[in-house]
């Protein structure tokens, strides 16, 4: 987690040089695991394909075959298999009774102590007080939150006290673009309804 840290000394007043030893960690050739392989979980990996990075995904049903060769994924029954090989960990889960909590404190001990946690789905997907103790202690490397819960966080939270997360207000759809997409499917829904016909994204299938 280096892009925030190294922004405010880029802007600084009081730098006079950049340290030649400050380093990142490489993502291309790492291994993503990706737990939830639906739609937007796929679309991560088409991007992290680009990387050459190595892909693994866990999902509550497996992709087809095709789909898993297109992007290079590779299938993870068990999500420990994921946590235990991954360099970069990224939810892309729905919240229910099954995923509240997902990642608490037993499968961030099975990550690796260089491994980074990205939460894109919602916040209450992680155990936020293991989340806590796990970068606290180092048991992995970093995080960065898309989502929290709640939003915001209370501005004593511990979270915003730690110098290996980047946390962002929940903005991984704010652009224009991406905000009349969504105007425009909600209204095709609503049309499908009114006219009888099959909801083109229904959230509980039938």
């Amino acid at each position: 987690v280096c892009f925030h840290p190294g922004c405010q000394i880029a802007v600084s007043p009081d730098t006079k040089s950049f340290a030649v030893d400050w380093l990142g960690v490489e993502v291309t050739r790492a291994t993503l695991g990706i737990i939830g392989m639906g739609n937007i979980g796929y679309k991560v990996a088409q991007r992290a394909r680009a990387f050459d990075m190595r892909i693994l995904y866990h999902n509550r049903n497996r992709r087809r075959k095709e789909e898993e060769e297109a992007v290079g994924a590779h299938y993870c029954e068990k999500v420990e298999d994921l946590l235990q090989q991954s360099d970069f960990v990224m939810l892309v889960v729905n919240l229910t009774s099954k995923t509240h909590k997902l990642i608490g404190k037993k499968e961030l001990r099975l990550m690796k102590p260089t491994a980074t946690l990205i939460n894109i789905s919602r916040g209450a997907v992680i155990d936020q007080d293991a989340l806590v103790e796990a970068l606290q202690n180092k048991v992995i490397r970093a995080a960065a939150l898309d989502v929290t819960y709640p939003e915001p966080l209370p501005r004593d939270h511990p979270l915003l006290k730690l110098n290996n997360i980047i946390i962002t207000p929940h903005i991984g759809t704010a652009t224009g673009q991406a905000i009349r997409m969504m105007a425009e499917e909600a209204i095709a829904n609503m049309l499908a309804v009114l006219k009888g016909q099959p909801i083109p994204s229904e959230v509980v299938p039938k």
